[in-house]
């Protein structure tokens, strides 16, 4: 609706008083409200864009670059030009045809095909084998179990992707020291692509319908380290989400932000717990609206990433993921009344009352066990809803935890399905492009 008239009221709602918020209601608000009804609005035409194919843009690379800052298509970074021989080379590591449609994105509504998927990935700086990841990831995106239309709310979570599989070796994901850090080819614009097809597709751009109030940038491919955990005796995160073990899979989550857990110190496990338990209830605050009442409580899945050496002593202590789960289910818990007080007066949630919606079905028992006020309930509803992943440096006793951006990002994962002719095309190398010049073309 590109003519549809506002009426806006001044400042924010949720730092006035009740005395302000009339005033600037009725004395702007309202008048805006009733010119706008009386007024026809400007006419407002939606800009027609080009059809994939076309080229929009000739020149040097440097001619081409500016072009796509003008126009909003690129991240600010450089991009690689995605001249049709480019993205050919792309088309060739999937069975899929070009033009087929993997979901309407929101809020843009332009369809994710496998020819703009293409196209992103050549401007992300992807390699041609990629592919594959790339097109399981946008199958992620368009899920609406996902919930990529949140991808521009407030506070500006973005999206973990988290690698499982023979992929991870295959393609040279870095998955030990510097797992989050960029600088490693796969890992790096394969993130940079989810944050292009974001923008470019769905239609996410700062300051248009990405509505974060700080943002965050896009993050580094993180894998999960299969060999620890083949070693330990541990199932991948895959497994959590339905795979078979061995399975390549992408798990998208959003998450609002992280913090690095230094030196988790203990040689057994039930000295490491309390450290890492107390952590987690450090990071997560008004993300637990989303463990309260009916409208998205149950949705917070906090992450946590686990170094191989703290893994190694969890299991030598005869510990598994789930082990680990349940501990924090049972250990990281805050009072009562503390969870009622984000809901009720810090994020001014409808639903705050834990004795009252248990009562209505709403929440499980263990939030209203009693009625002291004092009493300890965990942040999540079941031990499952944590989330673990080993990796990172193979010698620090380190952990990373993440706070859930709830049932707005919400984890969902796929397989990663190869062409049937992976293997000789990973044998000949077809698909890698040498091309040195000529047109340069985009998706749209």
């Amino acid at each position: 609706m590109p003519n549809i008239s506002i009426a806006m009221v001044p400042g924010h709602t949720g730092v006035q008083s009740k005395a302000q918020l009339r005033e600037n209601i009725l004395g702007v608000t309202m008048y805006s409200v009733i010119n706008n009804l009386l007024e026809a609005p400007a006419k407002g035409e939606l800009e027609k864009e080009p059809s994939a194919r076309d080229i929009v843009a000739t020149g040097t690379l440097d001619e081409i670059n500016e072009y796509f800052i003008a126009n909003a298509l690129s991240d600010g970074l450089p991009v690689i030009p995605p001249t049709q021989q480019r993205i050919e080379a792309f088309l060739r590591y999937t069975d899929r045809k070009p033009d087929e449609v993997l979901g309407i994105l929101l809020p843009d509504r332009r369809p994710a095909t496998i020819w703009s998927i293409a196209a992103n990935g050549v401007m992300a700086g992807c390699r041609p084998e990629y592919m594959p990841v790339l097109v399981s990831l946008i199958e992620a995106m368009a899920d609406p179990y996902y919930g990529n239309e949140h991808s521009g709310n407030t506070p500006g979570g973005e999206t973990l992707i988290l690698l499982n599989g023979p992929i991870t070796k295959e393609l040279g994901f870095n998955f030990t020291q510097g797992v989050m850090r960029d600088g490693f080819q796969a890992n790096t614009s394969i993130g940079r692509f989810w944050r292009l097809y974001l923008r470019n597709i769905a239609g996410f751009l700062p300051h248009g319908n990405d509505k974060c109030t700080f943002g965050n940038t896009w993050r580094v491919v993180v894998p999960e380290n299969e060999d620890v955990c083949a070693k330990i005796g541990w199932e991948p995160n895959s497994v959590d989400f339905g795979f078979k073990a061995g399975t390549s899979t992408v798990t998208v989550s959003r998450f609002t932000g992280g913090n690095h857990i230094s030196s988790i110190s203990g040689s057994t496990p039930e000295e490491m717990m309390p450290y890492i338990a107390d952590a987690m209830i450090k990071q997560n605050s008004w993300q637990l609206l989303f463990t309260v009442g009916a409208e998205c409580g149950g949705t917070l899945r906090p992450l946590m990433l686990l170094s191989p050496i703290l893994a190694e002593t969890f299991a030598a202590g005869g510990w598994t993921k789930k082990d680990i789960k349940r501990a924090l289910w049972e250990q990281a818990r805050i009072p009562a009344w503390h969870m009622e007080r984000i809901s009720r007066d810090w994020t001014q949630k409808p639903s705050w009352d834990l004795a009252r919606e248990v009562r209505m079905g709403n929440m499980p028992k263990v939030y209203h066990e009693s009625d002291d006020p004092n009493r300890l309930v965990p942040l999540v509803w079941d031990q499952d809803d944590y989330m673990i992943v080993v990796t990172g440096d193979l010698g620090r006793n380190s952990g990373y935890i993440f706070a859930h951006n709830g049932v707005l990002g919400y984890p969902t994962a796929k397989e990663i399905r190869l062409p049937k002719n992976w293997k000789a095309l990973r044998a000949t190398g077809n698909g890698k492009n040498n091309e040195k010049g000529g047109k340069h073309g985009r998706s749209s």
